[in-house]
């Protein structure tokens, strides 16, 4: 957005037409929020910079409209108290992305805060916060989503975003995106008509003693999902209690990839590691797999550590040869090698991304795909009600069935995580299970690609 900016302002000769802009989108904004102006008592509290006259240009359009606005400047309202008996609305116009170091917000006791472009004080890129800030009810940004709002604190102190149009278009070499429902739906094929179950057929090696959960949900996921078939291999041991429309069949002892090997042609996907356990001899044999068994496929759970030789590192996931997903949460991201301790999540996943050949789906409040170019998905479509057990298995078996769809990994990644967070979030707010996701998945899906175009 800096670049955006310095583009926009070079090529214009009234460098103020973009603070008007912004300032009038922000006045509205506050009005819309007192639910009117007139009598309506706000502070403003503005900065030096920009940030501070797209506050200032605000507070006119409300005087005009009949408001009563106080300004403060922002260095000098450290010990400042605005209560609700005085103030109706605060607009935040101290600093915006370009603020480096600390700021000490005013206190605002029950009076919603309107934020102008970003909550001063969040880090822009990271989503850190620095110092006190004040927790915005509503934010009006301009051009485009700064990823700092999706990421760490951003969504918790930016809360309800407005993106708004001010002339200001952001530059070609964008490689980070936010995920939207009308991706999903260019990115999805349609069902053919004359389609039959080996379209999209999906193999997925999964489970071992005491671990079957994890292989039902990977199936009833990719099913739900689209997959034509979903033939599960387990590890040898308990038996394990497929979704009745699921082949199922263990693995042998050793030589999993020979097993696996011989029918690959069949399928168009492999999703490999959920429940399958540690050990030295499963990660021989999941190394073996992905090495010797050519599909595109999905290394989720006990697959990621297993993926990693101990002697030859990353080689099982460089010489594949197809297209591989990571979809490690934090420890496993660790595990593999990324920095996990990083407050830029982005760039640290991009680094997996390329050091592994493969696309890295890092898990999170907001989900973070990256490609092995670097290009960057965003998915800030789930909540709180996807921590539970078995949810990561659901988000595994999605992916599995969108790559024998024929997405590209990284569409498969992002899509998978888009969907997965919109089942989740259409159930109920207490008590949902893994398996209330999995119901969930067919009708989002049938919602999402309704909307084509």
């Amino acid at each position: 957005m800096r670049n955006a900016d310095a583009a926009a302002l070079a090529v214009v000769s009234d460098s103020g037409v973009f603070i008007r802009r912004a300032g009038h989108a922000v006045a509205r904004a506050a009005k819309q929020m007192m639910s009117g102006a007139y009598g309506r008592r706000v502070a403003l509290v503005a900065g030096p910079g920009n940030n501070g006259n797209d506050g200032r240009v605000a507070a006119e359009w409300l005087a005009s409209w009949g408001a009563l606005v106080q300004e403060f400047p922002a260095d000098s309202v450290t010990e400042t108290v605005f209560v609700s008996r005085e103030y109706d609305l605060v607009i935040d116009a101290a600093y915006g992305i370009g603020f480096r170091g600390t700021w000490s917000a005013p206190i605002v006791v029950d009076v919603p805060v309107l934020a102008v472009d970003i909550p001063s004080g969040l880090n822009a890129l990271t989503g850190e916060v620095s110092g006190r800030v004040l927790v915005a009810q509503r934010t009006v940004t301009f051009a485009a989503l700064k990823t700092g709002m999706v990421l760490n604190d951003g969504p918790f102190v930016c809360g309800e975003i407005d993106i708004v149009d001010v002339g200001i278009d952001p530059i070609d070499d964008v490689d980070t995106y936010v995920v939207e429902a009308s991706d999903v739906a260019a990115w999805l094929p349609p069902r053919v008509r004359d389609a039959h179950k080996w379209n999209h057929a999906v193999r997925v090696v999964a489970g071992s003693p005491g671990m079957g959960g994890a292989a039902s949900l990977v199936s009833a996921a990719a099913m739900r999902a689209g997959a034509g078939i979903v033939h599960l291999s387990w590890r040898p041991g308990d038996t394990v209690s497929a979704p009745t429309e699921v082949v199922g069949r263990p693995l042998p002892a050793t030589s999993w990839s020979s097993f696996l090997a011989a029918d690959d042609v069949r399928f168009d996907a492999l999703v490999i590691g959920p429940g399958l356990g540690r050990g030295d001899d499963v990660g021989v044999e999941v190394r073996s797999v992905l090495q010797s068994v050519h599909l595109p496929a999905v290394v989720d759970g006990d697959g990621l550590i297993a993926a990693i030789d101990p002697v030859g590192g990353y080689s099982a996931l460089e010489s594949r040869g197809v297209s591989t997903v990571l979809t490690p949460h934090d420890g496993e991201f660790a595990a593999l090698g990324g920095d996990a301790q990083s407050v830029d999540r982005i760039n640290t996943t991009r680094s997996l991304a390329r050091t592994t050949g493969s696309v890295v789906l890092r898990k999170g409040p907001t989900t973070i795909i990256s490609d092995v170019d670097g290009a960057v998905y965003l998915v800030v479509s789930g909540d709180e009600r996807l921590a539970t057990a078995g949810s990561g298995d659901v988000l595994a078996g999605i992916i599995g069935a969108f790559l024998a769809r024929g997405l590209a990994a990284h569409e498969a990644a992002a899509a998978a995580a888009f969907v997965h967070g919109m089942a989740g979030s259409s159930c109920p707010t207490e008590g949902t299970i893994a398996r209330d996701i999995v119901a969930s998945v067919s009708d989002v899906l049938t919602e999402v690609c309704s909307h084509v175009g």
